[in-house]
């Protein structure tokens, strides 16, 4: 398989449960979760996996990187850095499930205009927002 090598990375107040919620809500899988070992809350790093693509996500805390990148959650930038677009098969599928797991969605799902497929976004409870939808980017 094919993986992608851009990877989106994001930062959470509440990491532990942005990993639930994104495994529950959007069909993530847990590949791999560092938290800090003296308190769980704080997640250094962590891998979640859909069909292929991968995002990487961690802790929002003070920290000397924090500063040297300027890193913003979505609440603190008061709206989002970015839009992460995923790839699934039936967005109808997928906006059911996220939406009864409680999944904010901003647009149904609808056909999209120009070009082929469906799709519907969502933001998840700290201000992300996430695409998903069927249209394949990397189909000729």
């Amino acid at each position: 398989m094919t993986k992608s090598r851009l990877i989106p990375c994001l930062r959470y107040d509440d990491a532990p449960a942005a990993i639930a919620f994104l495994c529950d809500a959007f069909g993530f899988a847990r590949h791999a979760v560092y938290a800090d070992p003296d308190d769980p809350s704080i997640i250094h790093h962590a891998q979640l996996i859909l069909d292929g693509g991968m995002v990487m996500l961690g802790s929002a805390r003070p920290s000397e990187v924090a500063e040297r990148y300027r890193w913003k959650t979505a609440r603190e930038a008061d709206g989002i850095t970015m839009c992460v677009s995923a790839y699934v098969a039936d967005p109808d599928a997928h906006h059911a499930r996220a939406k009864a797991a409680g999944a904010e969605i901003v647009t149904e799902p609808h056909d999209n205009p120009g070009y082929p497929g469906r799709s519907y976004d969502a933001r998840d409870p700290e201000g992300n927002v996430w695409n998903f939808g069927s249209y394949d980017p990397w189909a000729v």
